[in-house]
């Protein structure tokens, strides 16, 4: 079976956890057993998210005074994919992968004129109190947004249009090697008359695995984020987990742009796209997600 995982980068690092590799690491080694399970008897595509993690590199970007300016989105997005992608292969042959785990530097392809950069609704980097970020936004010319108890920086994050490293992913694919693609979306870039240049945003992972699963023909698209399913009224006293479900029934529910919403919207794109399965949960419950029995299993219904 052909199977596309995209981990979302705050199931790597939580809300209020400090930054740190090693916290990072540790919890890619305690969920890497059972994703290694899986990629050894499947052909598995691993896309990452990057919001935190990018958002402390432009931060540091942005502080270091040796720089004349900061280094662009789009070659942070790039540090990410090595970063993270070196920290999921090591945990992946750790938890005994025998087949070969291969990172992908990825770019894809966005409309330069996509709505989505005039407005910014991706979180990136940590949370902050109201008054740090406005004082972050005036000072750096972020745009931030409240994101639950806290603040955020957010950015432009147009739509993925075509992956520009997939034949070779197919390749691998059918070489038995699994691979880590288009971490943080992959890296942004547009089409112009001298070639293609990097830009500033970063392509939402969730939209991108759900075209990377569409375009290699998978059987199964997993989210593993840091909740256990998809919550209806989220954040309330009348919030509820949301188990086996349609698209024509998940699609009558609204949830967050800048959140749940990218995964509810790359999921039923999917899954009405090729009538599979798709299925969001916890990376703490990989198993039993992709086995079915936890998240929220979703399938195609008119």
């Amino acid at each position: 079976m052909r199977i596309v995982i995209a981990l979302g980068g705050n199931a790597l690092l939580r809300r209020g956890e400090r930054p740190d590799a090693d916290v990072q690491v540790a919890r890619l080694a305690a969920a890497a057993p059972a994703l290694a399970k899986v990629a050894e008897d499947n052909e598995v595509v691993i896309v990452h998210g990057n919001g935190p993690q990018v958002g402390l590199l432009a931060l540091e970007s942005f502080a270091d005074t040796s720089l004349s300016k900061p280094y662009p989105l789009s070659d942070l997005v790039a540090e990410t994919q090595g970063v993270i992608g070196y920290w999921v292969q090591q945990a992946l042959t750790n938890a005994g992968l025998s087949r070969r785990a291969v990172t992908l530097v990825t770019q894809t392809v966005v409309d330069a004129y996509d709505p989505a950069f005039n407005e910014p609704t991706k979180y990136v980097g940590s949370g902050y109190s109201e008054e740090r970020a406005r004082e972050l936004a005036l000072t750096s010319g972020w745009s931030v947004h409240q994101d639950g108890t806290e603040w955020r920086r957010v950015v432009p994050s147009p739509a993925p249009q075509r992956v520009l490293e997939l034949d070779a992913a197919e390749l691998l694919l059918q070489n038995g090697v699994t691979v880590i693609l288009a971490g943080g979306g992959g890296i942004p870039v547009v089409e112009g008359p001298t070639g293609l240049t990097g830009v500033e945003a970063v392509v939402d992972k969730d939209a991108t695995a759900a075209l990377i699963a569409i375009e290699l023909g998978a059987d199964l698209l997993i989210m593993l984020t840091d909740v256990p399913a998809v919550y209806v009224d989220y954040g309330t006293p009348g919030q509820r987990a949301l188990g086996r479900i349609d698209t024509r029934t998940l699609a009558s529910h609204h949830f967050p742009a800048g959140s749940m919403g990218p995964k509810i919207t790359a999921a039923r794109h999917f899954v009405e796209v090729t009538r599979a399965h798709a299925a969001i949960g916890s990376l703490d419950d990989t198993t039993a997600v992709i086995s079915g029995t936890a998240g929220t299993q979703i399938r195609f219904g008119r």
